[in-house]
């Protein structure tokens, strides 16, 4: 099943069930923050079409409170974001590299880690 594509609200909303488990609409609407939080409706009709969508799945009804749960890894949402980065620049990671060294995001830490990862995928290619 292809990964469902999802806006920033949608994700705001998937990072409250990643964090806190499964989670009514009222949870999930107050775990924005107060400044930024948006009206219940919004995050109730969101959830609603995410569910169509199959990013979250009712678990349970509570009296008259549905229960929801992400049905979408954060991992699995990460790489259908970073795929579709990718795709805006020809699949070419230079560019976003050379930002995230520029802009300091980008550890000394981070490399080493992406160099294991490399080495690990040289090594599973090597033919035996």
């Amino acid at each position: 099943m292809a990964k469902p594509k999802l806006s920033k609200l949608e994700l705001q909303i998937m990072e409250a069930l990643w964090t806190k488990g499964p989670c009514s609409v009222r949870e999930i609407q107050e775990s924005f923050p107060a400044k930024k939080r948006p009206a219940y409706t919004t995050v109730q009709t969101t959830v609603y079409r995410m569910e169509t969508k199959k990013a979250l799945r009712r678990t349970k009804k509570i009296a008259t409170a549905l229960i929801f749960e992400a049905s979408v890894s954060r991992d699995s949402a990460e790489r259908r974001l970073i795929d579709d980065l990718l795709g805006l620049f020809g699949g070419r990671s230079r560019p976003i590299m050379a930002h995230l060294v520029e802009s300091g995001s980008l550890t000394l830490e981070d490399v080493r880690a992406a160099e294991q990862a490399l080495l690990k995928l040289e090594d599973k290619e090597k033919p035996e």
